[in-house]
């Protein structure tokens, strides 16, 4: 990999800025003036320019994608698409197994582990026509130990985790749309760092196959524009449905209208007071745009049941890894100790020694307080149409790796507390790439009560269209 110079340093502007779309492409696809075959080339050509300092991928097959786009451009040369996502380039987080690349999940007691077999999510992207190109870089087991990918719009600051390589790859243009997953904030995040549209849906709206260790993972997309982000994560749901037991993401086939929202009520969370002054003062000026045009905006000082809930999500952040390690526990114990040295120090911190210290008690506890929090939100429904909130606290950071003779940092790849309250509540929610704070993407966040993605994702795109970006 060549190192990174100030070449490689681009000022994000959300005015200007504009990701790799495929819904635009595909009428050329109809008239012959342009193919998948040759879309595929493209993206190929900007990740041999960019990877070697971004460094999004852990593998791509460009064979079988080039395959995959060959016989994509027979069917709509036919005017016999799959659907509206046959011939798109899509990277797949590797978390999820693949049949034909491996599946390694950033950790090196997995090197070289190959199953051989389709995650669900993969499965029915295959179905719907679409070209899985390669495995997208995760931090180790989809935990807080960063990864090599570097933000492509500054390789310095971190992509965000865990989902790094997935947000990076949409940021530098490499593909439209990528599938993440979120724990925590594995998947808001990234979007937010890297200038990404991102959809987390309502718990379980997208069926995860062979992942379900966790009470509050999920499938989700990341995409260059919300057409994509909608068609993608449709094309999943309406093949391989939920999880089991759980309906699948409903709404309509083609992307939601954009929907002006009568009231938002605004989500601070313990992140609030971390959240730099630069980053508030974008914020601030998105709210008095949707204020003057004529959006009720309700904070906690003007609202019991808005301040019922801010009450409800402190320590957020805490109760949330605190269920997640003991949830991962079961899958990884046996990792850790058939493998010691496989797994990294800050891994094992969080993952085995957390649920160590919480065990059954603590953990029925957590869940006690996740379904308090879970009543809090349940009553701002009647009341206002979505929450809003930063994505993250403030733009991409700088991570320089931990103090030497000193236990590992907790959030090398950014803080979690605005991203942790939709895994929590199993919420839709969508990052809206709106906001620009020191050069870097700030993403904004729209988030709704469960089963209301359809819903969310039209809120999230009048934001979009109706308001001016903010660069500060």
């Amino acid at each position: 990999m060549t190192s990174a110079t100030t070449d490689d340093v681009v000022d994000y502007d959300p005015a200007a800025f504009e990701g790799l779309r495929f819904h635009t492409a595909v009428r050329a696809f109809h008239d012959g003036t342009d193919s998948p075959r040759e879309y595929l080339e493209r993206c190929l050509a900007t990740i041999s320019e960019r990877e070697p300092v971004v460094r999004a991928w852990v593998v791509l097959n460009v064979p079988t994608a080039r395959e995959q786009a060959d016989a994509s451009t027979r069917r709509w040369r036919r005017g016999e698409p799959l659907s509206p996502v046959d011939g798109m380039p899509i990277g797949i987080k590797d978390l999820l197994e693949t049949r034909d690349m491996p599946t390694q999940m950033g950790c090196a007691a997995f090197s070289g582990n190959f199953p051989k077999r389709d995650n669900a999510a993969v499965w029915a992207l295959r179905q719907a026509g679409a070209v899985v190109l390669g495995k997208t870089v995760t931090t180790e087991l989809g935990g807080p130990e960063p990864s090599l990918t570097t933000n492509p719009f500054n390789p310095r600051h971190t992509p965000g985790g865990s989902s790094s390589g997935s947000g990076a790859a949409v940021g530098a243009r490499m593909v439209p749309a990528t599938i993440a997953t979120q724990t925590g904030g594995s998947l808001m995040r990234p979007a937010s760092f890297n200038g990404n549209w991102g959809l987390k849906p309502s718990q379980g709206a997208i069926n995860r196959g062979e992942r379900q260790t966790a009470s509050m993972t999920s499938h989700g997309v990341l995409a260059a524009c919300p057409e994509d982000m909608w068609l993608v994560a449709m094309a999943i749901a309406s093949r391989a449905g939920g999880d089991p037991g759980q309906p699948a993401l409903s709404g309509p086939a083609t992307p939601p209208a954009a929907r002006r929202p009568g009231t938002l009520a605004v989500m601070e969370t313990d992140g609030w007071e971390r959240l730099d002054d630069v980053s508030r003062g974008a914020f601030e000026q998105v709210l008095a745009q949707l204020e003057s045009n004529g959006v009720t905006v309700l904070r906690r000082s003007q609202d019991a049941v808005v301040e019922r809930f801010e009450r409800a999500l402190r320590g957020v952040s805490d109760l949330g890894s605190g269920i997640l390690a003991w949830e991962h526990y079961w899958a990884f114990r046996d990792v850790v100790a058939d493998n010691p040295d496989g797994v990294s120090a800050r891994g094992k911190r969080f993952f085995i020694e957390a649920a160590e210290k919480l065990g059954a008690a603590g953990y029925e506890e957590a869940l006690r307080d996740r379904a308090a929090v879970k009543s809090a939100h349940a009553l701002l429904g009647p009341r206002v149409d979505a929450v809003i909130a930063p994505t993250s606290s403030g733009s991409a950071p700088v991570w320089l790796g931990d103090a030497p003779g000193r236990p590992p940092a907790r959030w090398p790849t950014g803080d979690p507390a605005f991203n942790f309250p939709s895994s929590l509540l199993g919420a839709p929610a969508v990052n809206v790439p709106l906001m620009a704070a020191d050069g870097l993407p700030f993403g904004l966040q729209i988030m709704g009560q469960p089963g209301t993605d359809a819903k969310v994702t039209a809120i999230a795109r009048w934001l979009g269209e109706a308001l001016t970006p903010v660069s500060v």
